[in-house]
């Protein structure tokens, strides 16, 4: 997505949420000083490598959801790729499947992400204002190959293809890059493992973004975006629920 199309939806989230733009700032000039120079050359390029003109199936993390079960696609032709959304990467770990690409603001279970950097995953390290401390701890541990996104104005080194919370920015990122199909898989935007009302509100509120922005993506772009549902049947997203489990 071009940054003048996905720049009122950025200033609304921002307004909602209260992410004040200095500090975004400050989490992008971070990460762009704490990525190799490798990551900072060419990262869309990089995240094409692994992801143009194949099916590619984003694994969220909804509650009770296991990785997609690879051995039984019902997509065919060759293997589809992999991008796991931050904490999904330790389900595709304890079942044996390493990520093509893990994106991630470093909330979620980061040795894991490490450890799947280590074994070939590209791992998408997003900065945003709330995470700046995690930047500094994590980004020099990565081992492997690295890039970074924000969801500012286009800046060298950092990628911007629009989305809001890991899941939904990792389909935006497959739909910029031009895989032939975004397949979700583990997507819930009405539960969270949260009891602590106050946060379990704020992450419902993140959810129903995710659902809008994934509802903007699939009503504008070329590339199909499908459910994986439970039965084995690939159905058109919007047309299966909110849980794509």
């Amino acid at each position: 997505m071009r940054y003048p199309a996905w720049a009122p939806r950025y200033e609304a989230i921002r307004a909602e949420f209260g992410f004040p733009f200095e500090r975004e700032e400050a989490a992008a000039r971070t990460l762009a000083a704490l990525l190799p120079a490798s990551g900072r050359t060419n990262p869309i390029e990089r995240v094409a490598a692994r992801l143009t003109g194949r099916d590619t199936i984003v694994v969220g993390r909804a509650p009770g959801a296991d990785a997609p079960p690879i051995w039984r696609w019902p997509g065919g032709g060759r293997r589809p790729a992999v991008v796991a959304a931050d904490g999904a990467t330790v389900r595709c770990l304890d079942a044996g499947l390493v990520p093509d690409l893990i994106v991630t603001d470093l909330d979620g279970p980061i040795p894991a992400e490490v450890a799947a950097n280590g074994r070939g995953s590209v791992v998408v390290v997003h900065a945003h204002g709330d995470n700046l401390p995690a930047l500094e701890r994590w980004v020099p541990e990565f081992p492997g190959e690295l890039v970074g996104s924000w969801a500012g104005p286009p800046r060298d080194g950092l990628i911007d293809a629009g989305g809001f919370t890991d899941g939904d920015r990792a389909a935006y990122l497959a739909e910029e890059v031009g895989a032939a199909r975004i397949v979700l898989w583990g997507f819930d935007f009405a539960s969270v493992d949260e009891d602590d009302p106050i946060r379990r509100g704020r992450k419902l509120r993140k959810l129903a973004w995710a659902r809008r922005l994934l509802d903007d993506l699939a009503g504008a772009s070329p590339v199909p975006i499908l459910t994986w549902e439970r039965t084995g049947a690939l159905v058109p997203y919007g047309r299966s629920g909110a849980s794509t489990r």
